[in-house]
């Protein structure tokens, strides 16, 4: 891919990010913030729309981070597990959603709570991966399902590890939904890019 297409998709990928994590910042935490439009106090309208912007920016940097280093890593599997990595991604995706669910439930559980509201996030992630990783393999090959759904549940996993961590309930939002927004965008652009710069 040409160095322009990459400079395209860092810069349309921070962008996404940044407008992303403002659109969903002020959803989050609209009951605070809706006095400040219903006042029209622009100063801090502009002030919160700066720093969410900055947030975002920063959530666009790891999924790009997340993405590279993804796309290296599948050659190494290719590589190394040759045939056999497309069950050992099959293998790793139903780890990492079996520990969004226990661990979270062993480490952030109070007395009382049901392991059932732990299944919330990581059945949202999943169904909104297997749509991506359709609109993926539809658009490429079949072979890309696998690897899209690989990437949408694992690396978004794993870019997400800070507000997991921090299990502050909306920061975890704020977190999920700019990298998932990311992620797809990255996922369901390259292959474009790639086209428009064989052609």
């Amino acid at each position: 891919m040409k160095s322009r297409n990459l400079v395209k998709l860092f810069l349309s990928t921070l962008l996404v990010g940044g407008l992303s994590t403002v659109i969903i910042g002020f959803l989050i935490k609209w009951s605070e913030y809706k006095v400040l439009f219903l006042e029209l106090n622009m100063s801090e309208i502009l002030s919160v729309t700066l720093w969410l912007l900055g947030v975002g920016f920063i959530f666009s940097v790891i999924s790009q981070m997340g993405f590279f280093a993804y796309l290296t890593v599948h050659r190494f599997g290719l590589g190394i597990f040759k045939g056999l990595w497309n069950p050992v991604q099959i293998l790793l995706i139903a780890f990492v959603l079996f520990d969004l669910v226990y661990f979270r439930y062993q480490w952030f559980a109070d007395k009382g709570d049901g392991l059932l509201s732990y299944f919330a996030f990581p059945v949202f992630i999943l169904l909104y991966s297997l749509i991506v990783a359709y609109i993926k393999s539809k658009e490429t090959n079949k072979q890309a399902f696998i690897p899209a759904l690989f990437f949408m549940i694992v690396v978004t996993s794993i870019e997400w590890v800070p507000a997991l961590r921090a299990n502050e309930e909306s920061w975890l939002y704020l977190m999920l939904f700019p990298i998932l927004v990311c992620n797809s965008y990255q996922l369901l652009l390259l292959h474009r890019l790639i086209s428009k710069a064989d052609k």
